[in-house]
């Protein structure tokens, strides 16, 4: 079985990183204009920041004993953004294989463990705001470049990262289907579980879902867990859909967010203790990670507590 194979079929969640830009950002002293991690690839100081980044990620995983879903750094590196940078179609789709022949040299060192590695698509606009919002065709026309350079390069898989509306999230979908990779849909929700665009996040999923190819699961980025948590109902179809959870160490609105000159960074174990709520809520919960404000000990203590929670829901 390949690593992505044993991610579809797991019953004890896997690993993924928290808050890559933030870290970067506030962590390191990086400053990444735009928000932009991909420039990092191809140089040796930035190469170094990357692996230092995702490291202790790497060893929670090693040591839980379980697989790892490592992102490209290629949030910021779609044509919208790239253009934005400077960049033409072919420097777009040189930048996404570089990040992805990072990601696989990573895995490569990490060979101990099992390691999908995650073509990451952000979204055109901002990722706490729906300010361009797309109709499916135009996503997909704006996304293809990148989704056909990590298809290409050799991601595993797609995940298309803080949605804000489901037209956006349909055209990536339909991109990473002509490209031959399954996609996952992550959307950002406000502090009252809508999307940026006012959808309910629930009508969203059922959107993208009439696709012909629908994505594997869905997942819930950018929002600290008391912003969503109580919407699921485990015996409610759409919440059966959702996968992944990479929620905020803050509490904080979006809005508050964009203002904000320090991190916040919450209280780890807390947010290990809602992760478990959120695993007794969400019966196909595979991947575990983070969003803006959180590190490895976030992540560490989610992870262990919905281990915990899968392991004595399979055992029972």
């Amino acid at each position: 079985m390949t690593p992505l194979s044993r991610l579809i079929d797991t019953r004890l969640p896997w690993l993924t990183d928290g808050g890559l830009e933030t870290d970067l950002i506030y962590s390191q002293g990086i400053d990444l204009p735009d928000f932009a991690a991909f420039p990092l690839v191809g140089t040796p100081q930035g190469e170094a920041a990357l692996s230092r980044y995702f490291s202790p990620f790497l060893a929670l995983a090693r040591d839980h004993g379980t697989g790892f879903i490592l992102d490209t750094a290629t949030w910021r590196a779609g044509q919208v953004w790239g253009e934005r940078l400077g960049l033409d179609h072919g420097a777009v789709a040189r930048v996404n294989a570089d990040a992805v022949r990072f990601a696989r040299k990573l895995r490569d060192e990490w060979s101990e463990i099992d390691i999908v590695v995650n073509g990451v698509v952000g979204p055109s606009g901002d990722g706490y705001r729906a300010d361009a919002e797309l109709s499916a065709w135009h996503a997909r026309m704006a996304h293809a470049v990148q989704v056909d350079a990590l298809a290409r390069a050799g991601a595993d898989l797609i995940s298309a990262m803080t949605m804000t509306h489901a037209a956006e999230a349909i055209g990536i979908a339909g991109a990473a289907a002509a490209a031959g990779l399954p996609c996952v849909i992550s959307f950002t929700v406000e502090t009252d579980g809508r999307l940026p665009s006012g959808q309910p996040l629930e009508e969203a999923i059922y959107d993208v879902e009439q696709l012909e190819t629908p994505p594997l699961w869905y997942m819930v980025n950018c929002a600290h867990p008391d912003h969503f948590g109580d919407l699921f109902d485990p015996a409610q179809d759409w919440v059966q859909r959702i996968g992944g959870i990479r929620a905020n160490a803050s509490r904080l609105s979006h809005a508050e967010l964009d203002q904000s000159t320090e991190l916040d960074d919450g209280d780890p174990e807390e947010f290990g203790a809602l992760y478990a709520d959120l695993a007794t809520r969400l019966p196909a919960l595979r991947v575990i990670g983070g969003c803006c404000g959180t590190d490895h000990r976030h992540v560490g203590a989610a992870g262990a507590a919905c281990q915990s929670h899968a392991a004595t829901r399979a055992t029972g």
